[in-house]
Order: structure tokens, then C-alpha cells, then sequence
């Protein structure tokens, strides 16, 4: 037996009680005969019955649940602000009290609830739209709370969290990220994330169902090894059906950061004001240095687009264009850089043979 079900009947009793009685003075103030009294009372009994089966749980089981709902999706940061800042209220409403309370009637009645209700929304308000400033304030003033074991006080570390992207844990490169140290911060994997991926390695497509595993191997790999923490969240944004979608809502609610290989999510989180952290850009900002009239020593493996055109790779996946490197094929070769060309899928690199 349901809660909602257990209410539907307190419901339709209490409400057919009432219509009972309800029934039965009105017919009284009607001046109705006795013996059509039964029948008034009956008819607002039923009414009042059917009113509670039907309405009850509006007011109570499904505004609790929305309340639930909404709570479990807010952070805890959100949630001790938002308390924080009630208190706050309720305390200044409590000091105003006492000389509202001294107003002319019916000021003196209406003014101090008022003062209540105003007092509380700014203080939940404040304390909201200003948390990252109060945290930061509290981490600077109590630096013994971000303490080693050793006794020696650590810099405060940031509360912030990154968001992962389903692309970056297929990818891989993660794993071996986030045991440099580079990576600050809790990496957090949502619920739908995990079943987008379990989705794709369930895929009847060989290619896909191969990368489904590798992300939940390097998923796994994550939580073992990463040198920082790294943890499953249930946190979920209803109403939105796309995994990136629900990815950036998610980073605006948290405050968080995006970790992807994403293009397209790179450019939309963007847009909407949320910090992209995309591996991509970090691989080509870690790729050594080159200008040009250096000289290189490259293997020709492939033709060019371009006529004439041949192609080689350096050990970190450089693409190298070399001009009238074609007839060149599969020979080792030293290479004059001509120009370095940067574009979004990466570096690439012209050089014609020295």
C-alpha cells in the first residue's frame, strides 16, 4: 500500500466528513424539510469524498516529492548557504520584531510577519548569489582546516568540481592526466554519464560496443589510480533528455568546469558561460615548439591532398606536410619547416625537403 494511496483515504474521510456536516447546516439555514436533510448531507458527503480521493495528494504527497526532488539535485554548498542565509534572516527579523511590534494597530500585527518573510528571502538570496565568496572567505580565515596530516598548513584547496564528458573518458587520456597532478579539484562522473556509456558498449556495432568498454576500463582505472578524487554522482536534471544538455546544466547548477574532447560541447558550454577543459587543447599545448626554418628528420607514409604532396607524423602525432615529398614514399628524409599552421582539429606543420 502506497503513501499516496494511504492519504487518498484521509483524504476522501476527512473531506466526506466534512461535507457530511457541511451538508447538513446548510440544508438546516435553507429551512429544508427534516426529511430531505439526509439527502443534502448525503449528496456533500459524496462530493467531499470524491474531492479528497482526487485532490489530496496535490497538497500533500507531490509537492513533498517535487521538494524532495529538488533538494537532492542542489549541492551541498547551495543547500548550507541557503541555511546559513534563513537563519541570518530570521535572526534580524527577531531584532526587528520587538520595535515593529510598537507600530500603531494594525501595523504592530502585520509588520513583524512581514519583516519575517522579507528578512528571510534576502538572507537566503545573499548568502546564495554570494557562496563562492563566502567559502573563499572561511577557507582564508581557517586555514587549519585544510591541514595535512603532518601538522604543516596546505594551501586551501578549490571546492570546485569537473564535470566529465562521456568523450573524454572513451578517450583515455584522462587516466594517465590525472596521475600527473595537473588535474584539482573532484572529478565527477554523473549517473547518466555512466549509463550513456554502459549504453554504448551494450551497442550491437563492434566499433562502438569497443569503445563503450575501453571508457568503463578507463573509468575503472580512474577510481583506482587518479590522484585525485573521483566519484560517482546521482544528480540528475529533469526535463532534458540529451547527455550534453544535462552535462552543462548541470556545470551552471555546480559551478563546475566540463572535461571533454567534445567539439561541438566545447563551443555550446562555452556560450552559456561554462569553463571547457578540453584535452584536446591541452595535447597541443603540451606539442614542443616549432618554428620555422628548423630542420626535422621525418618518414613519408602517405600522399597529400595536393598534387605533388606528401605526408608524415612526428612521435607525438604531428601531422608534417611535406611539399613534393610523393615521389619521396616511405623514405626517411630531412625537412626544412616552412610554415606551422594551427587549426581546431590541431598543429600542422609544411616543410619541403632540405
Amino acid at each position: 500500500m502506497s503513501l499516496e494511496f494511504i492519504f487518498r483515504l484521509i483524504g476522501m474521510v476527512t473531506l466526506g466528513t466534512g461535507g457530511l456536516f457541511t451538508g447538513v447546516q446548510i440544508a438546516h439555514s435553507a429551512g429544508t424539510s427534516p426529511e430531505l436533510i439526509w439527502v443534502w448531507a448525503l449528496v456533500f458527503s459524496l462530493v467531499g469524498a470524491l474531492l479528497g480521493i482526487v485532490a489530496t495528494p496535490y497538497v500533500t504527497t507531490r509537492p513533498a516529492s517535487f521538494l524532495r526532488n529538488m533538494i537532492s539535485q542542489l549541492p551541498v554548498q547551495v543547500l548550507i548557504s541557503a541555511m546559513i542565509g534563513l537563519i541570518t534572516g530570521l535572526i534580524v527579523a527577531a531584532l526587528l520584531s520587538l520595535p515593529l511590534s510598537l507600530l500603531p494597530s494594525p501595523f504592530g500585527q502585520i509588520t513583524p510577519f512581514v519583516g519575517v518573510v522579507i528578512f528571510s528571502w534576502l538572507g537566503i538570496s545573499i548568502f546564495v548569489i554570494r557562496q563562492s565568496d563566502i567559502y573563499s572567505l572561511i577557507a582564508g580565515r581557517l586555514p587549519a582546516l585544510y591541514s595535512g596530516s603532518n601538522g604543516s598548513t596546505a594551501t586551501a584547496t578549490s571546492a570546485n568540481t569537473i564535470l566529465i564528458d562521456t568523450s573524454a573518458i572513451i578517450d583515455g587520456r584522462i587516466a594517465d592526466i590525472s596521475q600527473t597532478g595537473f588535474v584539482s579539484g573532484t572529478l565527477l562522473v554523473p549517473r547518466f554519464i555512466l549509463n550513456e556509456l554502459q549504453h554504448i558498449a551494450d551497442s550491437s556495432d563492434v566499433l562502438r560496443r569497443n569503445r563503450g568498454r575501453r571508457g568503463l576500463d578507463v573509468l575503472n582505472k580512474l577510481q583506482k589510480d587518479s590522484a585525485v578524487p573521483v566519484r560517482i554522482t546521482d544528480m540528475n536534471v529533469e526535463g532534458v533528455r540529451e547527455a550534453d544538455d544535462k552535462l552543462v546544466i548541470l556545470a551552471k547548477q555546480l559551478h563546475s568546469s566540463i572535461l571533454t574532447t567534445d567539439y561541438n560541447l566545447n563551443k555550446v558550454a562555452g556560450i552559456q558561460g561554462v569553463t571547457v577543459l578540453n584535452i584536446n587543447d591541452l595535447a597541443n599545448a603540451v606539442k614542443a615548439a616549432v618554428l620555422p626554418g628548423e630542420r626535422m628528420r621525418v618518414k613519408v607514409i602517405q600522399e597529400g591532398k595536393e598534387s605533388g604532396q606528401g605526408v608524415a607524423y612526428l612521435d607525438d602525432g604531428t601531422m608534417v606536410v611535406v611539399e613534393e615529398g610523393r615521389r619521396l614514399m616511405n623514405q626517411t628524409l630531412d625537412v626544412v619547416v616552412t610554415k606551422v599552421l594551427q587549426t581546431a582539429a590541431g598543429r600542422m606543420i609544411f616543410a619541403k625537403p632540405d
